[in-house]
């Protein structure tokens, strides 16, 4: 990592910066929608894996978007709930450069996933006829073999980036993990090009991607339209409206944190939104997919019932 950051070693995680009686009543918040959010991914995980009926192309990349769920928790979470009932809330350098590499690479990976998803969905409303030759298993793992590289080498990126900079100054990062703006606000140099990758990621992982969905779901409801019967257009949406409701909170969320304007009224609302996305994002999206979906809801019952035997 070189001599530049030589000056500092370690970072320290201010967090919400609350009362002490209300940083342990949220530990014991946040411990239990942690642990309820770890317990809905690995059964969605398990039921995808276990059940013949759900390898499909739409639950391949589901169990996709579990594992990236329960990492993507795993690797913020626990510090948070640490810092909120200890006082030493420093962090060494080497493990915020690796949490702010693991959630970069898994934000950036659960977009792409999310993307797949979208045209997986366009193929099989749009195309029903050709969907099993046009979403054959080798295109769904080329599909997320690319969503996965391309996600990783875009963190590396960034995290070369940060790496460069002199870190010699103030340690306090205003956030409960070390996340990159946070973080970039520390250095002792002009982070302008920083800024300008992290802009053009913007782009690519945010608005192109956003655009594809929109597309997609744009034919898919002229396609839905042309269905004559109410109970066939019904199904058709009903295989669709989990992954939009997952797809509106996630783009929505990462448009307003990191294509908004910063400033410092934004802080304490990015930590909350941040929040959202490490805490309650990996717990609504197996409560979306499961609730919603009613093959998911079946494999489910199959599941209690086999064990019931």
């Amino acid at each position: 990592m070189g001599g530049n950051q030589s000056w500092v070693t370690e970072f320290v995680l201010l967090g919400f910066q609350l009362s002490a009686e209300t940083e342990v009543l949220l530990f014991w918040v946040f411990s239990l929608l942690y642990t309820f959010s770890l317990w809905a991914n690995v059964m969605i995980f398990a039921l995808i894996c276990l059940d013949q009926r759900l390898h499909t192309p739409m639950y391949f990349f589901l169990s996709h978007l579990a594992i990236i769920d329960i990492t993507y928790a795993s690797n913020n979470v626990p510090t948070m709930l640490a810092n909120l009932v200890t006082h030493n809330r420093a962090i060494s350098f080497v493990p915020c450069i690796m949490q702010t590499f693991l959630y970069l690479g898994l934000a950036a990976t659960e977009c792409l996933i999310l993307v797949a998803m979208s045209y997986d969905r366009y193929v099989a409303i749009c195309h029903p006829l050709q969907y099993t030759i046009i979403m054959s298993w080798s295109v769904c793992t080329v599909l997320a073999t690319m969503s996965w590289s391309c996600g990783f080498v875009l963190a590396l990126i960034n995290v070369l980036l940060l790496l460069r900079l002199p870190f010699c100054g103030p340690r306090e990062v205003n956030h409960f993990f070390c996340e990159l703006l946070s973080v970039l606000k520390l250095a002792c140099a002009d982070t302008w090009l920083n800024k300008v990758v992290i802009i053009t990621d913007s782009v690519f992982l945010l608005l192109w991607p956003l655009c594809l969905v929109l597309v997609s779901y744009i034919h898919i409801l002229l396609a839905i339209l042309k269905i004559q019967s109410g109970e066939g257009r019904r199904k058709a949406f009903s295989t669709c409206s989990s992954h939009l409701c997952v797809v509106g909170l996630f783009f929505g969320f990462a448009m307003v944190v990191y294509m908004v304007p910063d400033s410092n009224q934004r802080e304490e609302e990015e930590k909350i939104l941040a929040l959202f996305y490490n805490l309650f994002n990996p717990l609504l999206n197996p409560l979306i997919y499961s609730l919603r979906n009613a093959q998911v809801k079946e494999a489910f019952c199959r599941a209690m019932q086999v064990r019931s035997r």
